[in-house]
Protein backbone atom coordinates (compact mmCIF):
# COMPACT_ATOMS: atom_id res chain seq x y z
CA UNK A 1 0.00 0.00 0.00
CA UNK A 2 1.21 3.53 -0.81
CA UNK A 3 0.10 6.93 0.44
CA UNK A 4 1.01 10.40 -0.79
CA UNK A 5 -0.99 12.89 1.31
CA UNK A 6 0.01 16.35 2.52
CA UNK A 7 -1.72 18.83 4.83
CA UNK A 8 -0.25 22.33 5.02
CA UNK A 9 -1.49 25.32 7.01
CA UNK A 10 0.31 28.54 6.20
CA UNK A 11 0.30 31.94 4.58
CA UNK A 12 0.71 32.82 0.91
CA UNK A 13 4.10 34.34 0.09
CA UNK A 14 2.85 35.93 -3.13
CA UNK A 15 -0.43 36.58 -4.91
CA UNK A 16 -1.80 33.58 -6.83
CA UNK A 17 -0.81 33.46 -10.50
CA UNK A 18 -3.68 32.20 -12.67
CA UNK A 19 -3.23 30.98 -16.25
CA UNK A 20 -4.85 28.60 -18.71
CA UNK A 21 -3.31 25.53 -20.29
CA UNK A 22 -3.47 25.24 -24.10
CA UNK A 23 -6.49 22.93 -23.65
CA UNK A 24 -8.31 25.59 -21.58
CA UNK A 25 -7.79 24.15 -18.07
CA UNK A 26 -7.34 26.81 -15.36
CA UNK A 27 -4.22 26.39 -13.24
CA UNK A 28 -3.09 28.56 -10.35
CA UNK A 29 0.29 28.65 -8.60
CA UNK A 30 1.52 30.39 -5.45
CA UNK A 31 4.03 30.02 -2.65
CA UNK A 32 3.08 29.00 0.88
CA UNK A 33 5.14 29.50 4.04
CA UNK A 34 4.74 27.19 7.04
CA UNK A 35 6.52 27.75 10.35
CA UNK A 36 7.48 25.44 13.17
CA UNK A 37 8.21 26.65 16.70
CA UNK A 38 10.04 24.92 19.54
CA UNK A 39 12.08 25.70 22.64
CA UNK A 40 15.76 24.80 22.44
CA UNK A 41 16.61 22.49 25.35
CA UNK A 42 20.12 23.85 25.83
CA UNK A 43 19.47 27.60 25.65
CA UNK A 44 15.76 27.51 26.64
CA UNK A 45 15.16 30.00 23.80
CA UNK A 46 12.16 29.90 21.49
CA UNK A 47 13.21 28.83 17.99
CA UNK A 48 11.42 29.08 14.65
CA UNK A 49 11.97 27.43 11.27
CA UNK A 50 10.01 28.41 8.17
CA UNK A 51 9.65 26.21 5.10
CA UNK A 52 8.46 27.39 1.70
CA UNK A 53 6.25 25.28 -0.58
CA UNK A 54 5.19 25.56 -4.22
CA UNK A 55 1.43 25.05 -4.51
CA UNK A 56 -0.43 24.20 -7.73
CA UNK A 57 -4.24 24.11 -8.02
CA UNK A 58 -6.30 23.00 -10.99
CA UNK A 59 -9.77 23.72 -12.41
CA UNK A 60 -12.32 25.11 -9.92
CA UNK A 61 -9.84 25.25 -7.01
CA UNK A 62 -7.57 27.39 -9.20
CA UNK A 63 -10.42 29.80 -9.95
CA UNK A 64 -11.42 30.08 -6.28
CA UNK A 65 -7.83 30.65 -5.14
CA UNK A 66 -7.15 33.35 -7.73
CA UNK A 67 -10.40 35.11 -6.85
CA UNK A 68 -10.24 35.05 -3.02
CA UNK A 69 -6.62 34.56 -1.94
CA UNK A 70 -3.81 37.10 -1.86
CA UNK A 71 -0.36 37.46 -0.37
CA UNK A 72 -0.59 36.92 3.40
CA UNK A 73 -3.85 34.93 3.28
CA UNK A 74 -4.09 32.01 5.69
CA UNK A 75 -5.03 28.76 3.94
CA UNK A 76 -5.16 25.03 4.64
CA UNK A 77 -4.14 22.92 1.64
CA UNK A 78 -4.73 19.19 1.34
CA UNK A 79 -3.02 17.47 -1.55
CA UNK A 80 -0.14 15.35 -2.77
CA UNK A 81 3.55 15.84 -3.49
CA UNK A 82 4.70 15.73 -7.12
CA UNK A 83 8.14 16.30 -8.58
CA UNK A 84 8.33 17.45 -12.18
CA UNK A 85 11.44 17.05 -14.34
CA UNK A 86 12.39 18.79 -17.57
CA UNK A 87 15.42 19.89 -19.55
CA UNK A 88 16.28 23.57 -19.81
CA UNK A 89 17.57 25.22 -22.99
CA UNK A 90 21.15 24.20 -22.11
CA UNK A 91 20.17 20.53 -21.79
CA UNK A 92 20.44 20.48 -17.98
CA UNK A 93 17.91 18.35 -16.13
CA UNK A 94 15.74 20.44 -13.77
CA UNK A 95 13.50 19.35 -10.90
CA UNK A 96 10.67 21.10 -9.09
CA UNK A 97 8.75 19.63 -6.17
CA UNK A 98 5.20 20.93 -5.81
CA UNK A 99 2.13 20.31 -3.71
CA UNK A 100 -0.83 19.63 -6.01
CA UNK A 101 -3.85 20.79 -4.03
CA UNK A 102 -6.94 18.60 -3.96
CA UNK A 103 -8.83 20.59 -1.29
CA UNK A 104 -8.41 23.98 0.27
CA UNK A 105 -9.91 25.79 3.21
CA UNK A 106 -9.51 29.53 3.49
CA UNK A 107 -8.69 31.19 6.79
CA UNK A 108 -10.47 34.22 8.24
CA UNK A 109 -10.97 37.20 5.95
CA UNK A 110 -9.20 39.55 8.34
CA UNK A 111 -5.45 39.26 8.37
CA UNK A 112 -2.76 41.32 10.04
CA UNK A 113 -1.52 42.32 6.58
CA UNK A 114 -4.63 44.29 5.63
CA UNK A 115 -5.89 45.59 8.97
CA UNK A 116 -5.50 48.75 11.03
CA UNK A 117 -3.02 48.83 13.96
CA UNK A 118 -5.90 48.41 16.44
CA UNK A 119 -7.26 45.39 14.56
CA UNK A 120 -3.74 43.93 14.40
CA UNK A 121 -3.46 44.05 18.20
CA UNK A 122 -6.75 42.15 18.49
CA UNK A 123 -5.54 39.55 15.98
CA UNK A 124 -2.16 39.20 17.70
CA UNK A 125 -3.91 38.78 21.05
CA UNK A 126 -6.06 36.02 19.57
CA UNK A 127 -2.93 34.15 18.49
CA UNK A 128 -1.71 34.11 22.08
CA UNK A 129 -4.81 32.16 23.16
CA UNK A 130 -3.82 29.25 20.90
CA UNK A 131 -1.64 26.82 22.87
CA UNK A 132 1.58 25.53 21.35
CA UNK A 133 1.98 21.79 21.87
CA UNK A 134 5.62 20.83 21.69
CA UNK A 135 7.07 17.48 20.72
CA UNK A 136 8.93 16.36 23.84
CA UNK A 137 10.02 12.95 22.52
CA UNK A 138 9.01 11.44 25.86
CA UNK A 139 6.53 8.80 24.72
CA UNK A 140 6.41 5.53 26.61
CA UNK A 141 5.77 2.70 24.14
CA UNK A 142 3.68 0.91 26.80
CA UNK A 143 1.21 3.84 26.80
CA UNK A 144 0.27 3.30 23.14
CA UNK A 145 -3.10 1.51 23.02
CA UNK A 146 -2.35 -0.62 19.95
Amino acid sequence: MNLNKVFLLGRLTRDPEMRMTPSGQPVCAFGLATSRFWVDRDSNQKQEKTDFHNIVLWRRLAEVASQYLKKGSLVLIEGRIETRTWQDNSGNKKYRTEIVGENLQMGPKTSSFDSTPTERKKIQGADEDIPIIEDTNEIDVNDIPF
